[in-house]
């Protein structure tokens, strides 16, 4: 049985114009001709072609297929690489899934880092900004943390500081930073890497410090910055840290 080049590109499920380049990288041997001049394949060169086909669905470049006697193959090396790529691929499927279930069940929401989509309800416009920079500083395991801080019920004096203004006076900025302490004193408590962050950094601690003074110098107003400087030097005292200079935080802690 002979066959012609658009004949074994459908057996082979490919098209003549792959056939051809098979030919020209050296992978395929040209075959025969008949007496008008027409190619005629056999047997060994559709095996051939399939066996190519083959590498070259899970992925083998063509300059990584090599030649041999009794066919074509590929390094371990090369294999191995290969199934690590896939590995990355099917893991990042699988959060994409899983926060695409989550959206579909809470609403689309990207206005939230990934996973915070069924407490983004209770969350102010300037938390959601902030769960989406912190998923760009921190690893995962912190953003678990911050999740289960912003998964609490609103309290007033929340509501109280997403509209506190610019001018508030001194006894209100006092409450309320007494208020967002006992919080923060208690998420320091409670969560370890709030303390030394360094290995749940997914930047430099440099470049992580830089981003969280812009963001939340952009996101909140002066007294709002104040209060929650405030909050931080006591919190820090309450849970019995020496006060200094420290990094500002949210209301929740993070």
């Amino acid at each position: 049985m002979a066959w012609s080049t658009r004949e074994l590109a459908d057996l082979a499920g490919t098209t003549v114009n792959t056939v051809r380049h098979y030919h020209r990288r050296g992978l395929l041997e040209e075959p025969d001709r008949r007496t008008n001049g027409y190619k005629q394949y056999g047997v060994p060169h559709l095996i051939r072609l399939l066996q190519i086909r083959r590498l070259r669905d899970i992925g083998v470049p063509i300059a990584q297929i090599e030649r041999l006697d009794s066919g074509v193959g590929t390094s371990p090396e090369v294999l191995a690489a290969i199934d690590a790529s896939l590995a990355e691929t099917i893991e990042r499927s699988s959060r994409a899934r899983a926060e695409i279930a989550d959206m579909m069940e809470h609403g689309s929401i990207t206005e939230v880092a990934p996973g915070f989509a069924r407490v983004a309800p209770r969350l102010s416009p300037s938390e959601r900004s902030l769960t989406l920079i912190y998923s760009q500083l921190y690893q995962p395991d912190v953003m678990e943390d911050v999740r289960e801080m912003l998964d609490a019920d609103v309290d007033a004096a929340t509501v109280e500081f997403e509209t506190l203004p610019p001018d508030a006076d001194e006894a209100t900025r006092d409450r309320l930073a007494a208020q967002f302490a006992r919080t923060i004193a208690q998420a320091l408590t409670t969560y370890s890497w709030i303390r030394t962050p360094q290995e749940h950094l997914r930047q430099t601690p440099m470049s992580t410090a830089v981003t969280m003074v812009e963001a939340m110098q952009e996101i909140y107003n002066s007294a709002q910055l104040d209060v929650l400087t405030r909050a931080a030097e006591l919190a820090r005292v309450q849970a019995g840290e020496a006060p200094g200079v420290t990094s500002t935080r949210s209301p929740h802690g993070t």
